[in-house]
């Protein structure tokens, strides 16, 4: 099955490897698209080799210029997509349309088609324009997924902390057995209330 991974230029370019990752652990051909802003961030943030070792994850690799890219047309066959990060501009432009590249073209189609679209909006403190385009995209059936810890899994380092965002990410597409670690309560909570409350 193929997967269209986008990573836009936000901070926490470690996300798009990790979900690379996890895609080829679930067996998905990944259709890899950068942003410009992304190859600068993806070096300064993991490190010079950064995108050739994202880009040896890939299937295929797209021009985010090129919007005669085969992942701009609804008549290739994917099974949905990711973006991560999601800057706030893309997650603007998916919400209102505007497909100027060939990262939020991918996004727009995968929305036409009613696709699985999984964004890890990635920015903080968010202002009212934020919440009001994740309110949008999230009418139009993409899923927002910020890039939150789970911290029930008292994670060792942001290694765990990014490889179990990833995986929820991948999983949200429903490819297969999820690959996330899932919520295992190991006591009851005091006076049967919800540890959560």
């Amino acid at each position: 099955m193929r997967v269209v991974l986008g990573v836009s230029g936000a901070s926490g370019a470690v996300l798009a490897l990790d979900c690379a990752r996890a895609l080829a652990r679930a067996g998905a051909q990944i259709d890899l698209v950068v942003s410009d802003m992304a190859r600068r961030t993806l070096a300064e943030e993991v490190g010079p080799d950064a995108l050739r070792d994202l880009q040896a994850l890939a299937a295929r690799v797209h021009d985010q210029r090129d919007l005669g890219a085969a992942i701009a047309s609804g008549s290739y066959p994917v099974a949905g997509m990711i973006v991560a990060p999601c800057s706030m501009r893309s997650l603007a432009a998916v919400a209102h349309g505007f497909d100027d590249g060939l990262l939020t073209r991918g996004a727009g189609v995968q929305l036409k088609e009613r696709r699985p679209l999984v964004l890890l909006a990635r920015e903080a403190p968010l202002t009212l324009a934020h919440l009001e385009n994740m309110a949008a995209a999230t009418r139009m059936g993409a899923v927002i997924l910020p890039p939150v810890p789970a911290f029930y899994l008292r994670p060792q380092g942001l290694a765990e902390v990014t490889a179990q965002i990833a995986a929820r990410a991948v999983d949200l597409l429903r490819l297969g057995p999820p690959l996330a670690q899932a919520w295992a309560p190991s006591r009851p909570a005091p006076n049967g209330g919800d540890h959560h409350d």
